[in-house]
Protein backbone atom coordinates (compact mmCIF):
# COMPACT_ATOMS: atom_id res chain seq x y z
CA UNK A 1 0.00 0.00 0.00
CA UNK A 2 1.16 3.36 -1.22
CA UNK A 3 3.19 5.00 1.97
CA UNK A 4 1.67 8.77 1.84
CA UNK A 5 3.04 10.11 5.01
CA UNK A 6 7.02 9.04 3.85
CA UNK A 7 5.86 11.42 0.65
CA UNK A 8 7.46 15.20 -0.01
CA UNK A 9 5.26 17.72 1.79
CA UNK A 10 4.28 20.40 -0.33
CA UNK A 11 5.06 23.16 1.93
CA UNK A 12 9.05 22.18 2.43
CA UNK A 13 8.97 23.37 6.42
CA UNK A 14 10.16 21.52 9.37
CA UNK A 15 7.51 20.67 12.62
CA UNK A 16 8.50 21.01 15.75
CA UNK A 17 6.56 18.29 17.44
CA UNK A 18 3.61 16.39 15.71
CA UNK A 19 1.73 13.37 17.37
CA UNK A 20 -1.47 12.08 19.54
CA UNK A 21 -3.19 13.55 22.41
CA UNK A 22 -5.52 12.36 25.27
CA UNK A 23 -4.37 8.73 24.58
CA UNK A 24 -5.94 6.91 28.33
CA UNK A 25 -4.87 3.92 30.01
CA UNK A 26 -4.26 2.85 33.18
CA UNK A 27 -1.48 3.65 35.00
CA UNK A 28 0.66 2.51 38.34
CA UNK A 29 2.65 5.22 39.83
CA UNK A 30 4.93 4.74 43.41
CA UNK A 31 3.08 6.14 46.44
CA UNK A 32 5.09 6.59 49.57
CA UNK A 33 2.67 5.25 51.43
CA UNK A 34 1.38 2.37 50.36
CA UNK A 35 4.06 1.41 47.81
CA UNK A 36 2.00 1.68 44.56
CA UNK A 37 -1.53 3.62 43.42
CA UNK A 38 -3.35 2.36 40.39
CA UNK A 39 -5.11 5.42 38.52
CA UNK A 40 -5.66 6.33 35.24
CA UNK A 41 -3.35 8.71 32.86
CA UNK A 42 -4.03 10.52 29.93
CA UNK A 43 -0.92 10.52 27.40
CA UNK A 44 -0.03 12.85 25.03
CA UNK A 45 2.75 11.96 22.44
CA UNK A 46 4.85 13.56 19.88
CA UNK A 47 8.07 14.13 17.70
CA UNK A 48 9.72 16.15 15.21
CA UNK A 49 8.76 15.69 11.85
CA UNK A 50 11.58 16.91 9.13
CA UNK A 51 10.25 19.29 5.99
CA UNK A 52 10.90 16.30 3.55
CA UNK A 53 8.06 13.96 4.90
CA UNK A 54 4.31 14.58 4.40
CA UNK A 55 3.41 13.11 7.89
CA UNK A 56 3.97 11.07 10.49
CA UNK A 57 2.84 7.58 11.23
CA UNK A 58 0.20 7.95 13.93
CA UNK A 59 -0.71 4.91 14.62
CA UNK A 60 3.20 3.83 15.71
CA UNK A 61 2.39 6.26 18.99
CA UNK A 62 -0.12 3.92 20.20
CA UNK A 63 1.93 0.99 19.23
CA UNK A 64 4.89 1.91 21.27
CA UNK A 65 2.65 2.59 24.31
CA UNK A 66 0.51 -0.49 23.98
CA UNK A 67 4.52 -2.44 24.06
CA UNK A 68 5.51 -0.07 26.88
CA UNK A 69 2.12 -0.66 28.67
CA UNK A 70 2.75 -4.58 28.62
CA UNK A 71 6.35 -4.32 29.30
CA UNK A 72 6.28 -2.25 32.16
CA UNK A 73 3.03 -3.45 33.95
CA UNK A 74 1.71 -0.46 33.87
CA UNK A 75 4.31 1.76 36.26
CA UNK A 76 5.82 4.58 35.43
CA UNK A 77 9.47 5.73 36.43
CA UNK A 78 12.25 7.18 34.85
CA UNK A 79 13.77 3.55 33.61
CA UNK A 80 10.07 2.84 31.89
CA UNK A 81 9.81 6.51 30.54
CA UNK A 82 13.12 6.13 29.40
CA UNK A 83 12.53 2.87 27.26
CA UNK A 84 9.21 4.41 25.59
CA UNK A 85 11.10 6.94 24.39
CA UNK A 86 13.97 5.28 22.84
CA UNK A 87 10.66 3.42 21.18
CA UNK A 88 9.19 6.00 19.94
CA UNK A 89 12.38 7.43 18.22
CA UNK A 90 13.27 4.13 16.74
CA UNK A 91 9.74 3.46 15.40
CA UNK A 92 9.12 7.10 14.36
CA UNK A 93 12.83 7.53 12.36
CA UNK A 94 12.93 10.75 14.79
CA UNK A 95 15.62 13.10 16.00
CA UNK A 96 13.98 14.02 19.29
CA UNK A 97 10.44 12.38 21.18
CA UNK A 98 8.74 13.45 24.44
CA UNK A 99 5.48 12.26 26.27
CA UNK A 100 3.23 13.76 28.91
CA UNK A 101 1.26 11.24 31.12
CA UNK A 102 -1.49 13.24 33.20
CA UNK A 103 -2.84 11.76 36.22
CA UNK A 104 -5.25 12.13 39.50
CA UNK A 105 -3.15 11.16 42.77
CA UNK A 106 -4.72 10.69 45.49
CA UNK A 107 -3.77 11.06 49.28
CA UNK A 108 -5.91 9.89 52.03
CA UNK A 109 -6.06 12.85 54.71
CA UNK A 110 -7.66 12.65 58.52
CA UNK A 111 -9.52 15.70 59.50
CA UNK A 112 -7.67 17.26 62.36
CA UNK A 113 -9.88 16.69 65.17
CA UNK A 114 -11.76 13.86 64.15
CA UNK A 115 -10.10 11.58 62.21
CA UNK A 116 -12.34 11.08 59.65
CA UNK A 117 -10.48 9.95 56.70
CA UNK A 118 -11.02 10.40 52.53
CA UNK A 119 -9.04 11.05 49.66
CA UNK A 120 -8.22 14.67 48.61
CA UNK A 121 -7.39 14.22 44.63
CA UNK A 122 -4.36 15.78 42.91
CA UNK A 123 -3.90 16.43 39.72
CA UNK A 124 -0.10 15.75 38.09
CA UNK A 125 1.80 15.51 34.98
CA UNK A 126 5.59 14.06 33.73
CA UNK A 127 6.93 15.09 30.43
CA UNK A 128 9.51 13.32 29.31
CA UNK A 129 12.42 14.04 26.31
CA UNK A 130 14.64 12.14 24.60
CA UNK A 131 16.98 13.59 21.94
CA UNK A 132 18.34 10.65 19.35
CA UNK A 133 22.13 9.98 20.45
CA UNK A 134 21.54 11.48 23.71
CA UNK A 135 21.48 8.72 27.06
CA UNK A 136 19.78 10.50 29.85
CA UNK A 137 16.16 12.02 28.88
CA UNK A 138 15.42 15.65 30.62
CA UNK A 139 11.86 15.18 32.82
CA UNK A 140 9.60 17.83 34.09
CA UNK A 141 7.00 17.14 37.12
CA UNK A 142 3.98 19.27 37.71
CA UNK A 143 1.46 18.87 40.04
CA UNK A 144 -1.75 21.06 41.46
CA UNK A 145 -2.42 21.36 45.28
CA UNK A 146 -5.35 23.06 46.70
CA UNK A 147 -4.74 24.94 49.35
CA UNK A 148 -6.98 27.21 51.56
CA UNK A 149 -6.14 31.36 52.07
CA UNK A 150 -7.75 34.17 54.05
CA UNK A 151 -7.13 37.49 53.22
CA UNK A 152 -4.78 39.52 55.44
CA UNK A 153 -6.08 43.15 53.91
CA UNK A 154 -9.97 41.94 54.78
CA UNK A 155 -8.77 40.84 58.03
CA UNK A 156 -7.69 44.02 58.78
CA UNK A 157 -9.69 46.39 57.85
CA UNK A 158 -12.78 44.54 58.72
CA UNK A 159 -14.97 44.60 61.96
CA UNK A 160 -15.49 41.00 62.67
CA UNK A 161 -14.17 38.48 59.70
CA UNK A 162 -12.17 38.20 56.89
CA UNK A 163 -12.82 36.81 53.14
CA UNK A 164 -11.58 33.04 52.38
CA UNK A 165 -11.07 31.26 49.71
CA UNK A 166 -9.74 28.31 47.68
CA UNK A 167 -6.37 28.30 45.87
CA UNK A 168 -4.42 26.30 43.54
CA UNK A 169 -0.11 26.17 44.01
CA UNK A 170 0.66 25.04 40.78
CA UNK A 171 4.36 23.61 40.93
CA UNK A 172 6.36 22.27 37.62
CA UNK A 173 9.76 20.95 38.88
CA UNK A 174 13.45 19.63 37.17
CA UNK A 175 14.99 17.47 40.09
CA UNK A 176 18.77 15.62 39.90
CA UNK A 177 16.69 12.40 41.94
CA UNK A 178 13.77 10.65 42.92
CA UNK A 179 11.81 12.42 45.19
CA UNK A 180 8.38 11.62 46.13
CA UNK A 181 4.94 13.38 45.13
CA UNK A 182 3.92 13.41 48.56
CA UNK A 183 7.10 15.59 49.62
CA UNK A 184 5.94 18.86 47.41
CA UNK A 185 2.24 18.21 48.32
CA UNK A 186 3.38 18.70 51.95
CA UNK A 187 5.58 21.64 51.15
CA UNK A 188 2.38 23.10 49.02
CA UNK A 189 0.14 22.35 52.22
CA UNK A 190 2.01 24.15 54.55
CA UNK A 191 2.95 27.28 52.67
CA UNK A 192 -0.79 28.32 52.47
CA UNK A 193 -3.44 29.44 55.28
CA UNK A 194 -4.75 26.22 56.15
CA UNK A 195 -5.26 22.68 53.80
CA UNK A 196 -7.61 21.15 51.85
CA UNK A 197 -9.49 18.31 53.08
CA UNK A 198 -12.24 15.86 51.32
CA UNK A 199 -14.33 15.49 54.63
CA UNK A 200 -14.73 18.09 57.68
CA UNK A 201 -17.38 17.53 60.32
CA UNK A 202 -17.99 20.44 62.48
CA UNK A 203 -15.10 20.40 64.74
CA UNK A 204 -12.80 19.75 62.39
CA UNK A 205 -14.31 22.87 60.05
CA UNK A 206 -13.96 24.92 63.16
CA UNK A 207 -10.54 23.69 63.73
CA UNK A 208 -9.64 24.73 59.90
CA UNK A 209 -11.43 27.60 59.65
CA UNK A 210 -9.61 29.51 62.87
CA UNK A 211 -6.33 28.24 61.61
CA UNK A 212 -7.16 29.86 58.31
CA UNK A 213 -8.16 32.82 59.72
CA UNK A 214 -5.16 33.03 62.49
CA UNK A 215 -2.81 32.43 59.37
CA UNK A 216 -4.13 35.31 56.51
CA UNK A 217 -1.87 35.52 53.53
CA UNK A 218 -1.89 36.48 50.59
CA UNK A 219 -0.96 34.66 47.31
CA UNK A 220 2.16 36.71 47.03
CA UNK A 221 3.11 35.01 50.71
CA UNK A 222 2.11 31.49 49.51
CA UNK A 223 3.84 31.64 46.43
CA UNK A 224 7.21 33.15 48.60
CA UNK A 225 6.53 30.40 51.02
CA UNK A 226 6.93 27.67 48.34
CA UNK A 227 9.90 29.12 46.99
CA UNK A 228 11.98 29.55 49.80
CA UNK A 229 11.45 25.65 50.06
CA UNK A 230 11.94 24.43 47.14
CA UNK A 231 15.03 26.73 46.58
CA UNK A 232 16.16 24.86 49.95
CA UNK A 233 15.44 21.61 48.29
CA UNK A 234 19.03 19.65 47.37
CA UNK A 235 16.96 17.72 44.54
CA UNK A 236 15.34 20.36 43.22
CA UNK A 237 17.61 21.85 40.19
CA UNK A 238 14.58 24.51 38.57
CA UNK A 239 11.08 25.07 39.54
CA UNK A 240 8.08 27.38 38.39
CA UNK A 241 5.63 28.11 41.31
CA UNK A 242 2.20 29.56 40.45
CA UNK A 243 -0.69 30.06 42.93
CA UNK A 244 -4.01 31.30 41.69
CA UNK A 245 -6.81 32.10 43.97
CA UNK A 246 -10.31 31.77 42.97
CA UNK A 247 -11.42 35.27 44.74
CA UNK A 248 -15.01 35.09 46.74
CA UNK A 249 -15.69 38.82 46.51
CA UNK A 250 -14.27 39.59 43.48
CA UNK A 251 -15.01 39.12 39.66
CA UNK A 252 -11.46 38.26 39.14
CA UNK A 253 -9.03 35.76 40.31
CA UNK A 254 -5.34 36.91 41.89
CA UNK A 255 -2.37 34.92 41.03
CA UNK A 256 2.08 35.31 41.57
CA UNK A 257 4.30 33.03 40.25
CA UNK A 258 7.95 32.91 40.89
CA UNK A 259 11.06 30.56 38.79
CA UNK A 260 14.11 30.12 39.79
CA UNK A 261 17.27 27.82 39.46
CA UNK A 262 18.69 27.62 43.08
CA UNK A 263 21.98 28.27 43.12
CA UNK A 264 23.95 26.76 46.19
Amino acid sequence: MQDVQSSPSTVALDIDRVGVKQVELPLVVKDRDCGRQHTVASVDMGVDLPAAFKGTHMSRFVEALEHWREASGEELGYASMKRLLSDVLERLHACRAYARFSFPYFRVRKAPVTGHAAPVRYSCRLTGELEAGQDRPSFLLELDVPVTTVCPCSKAISRAGAHGQRATVSLALRMNRFEWLEGFIDIAESSGSAPVYALLKRPDEKFVTEQAYDNALFVEDVVRNVAAKLEAHSAVTWFRVEVESEESIHGHNAFACIERAPTR
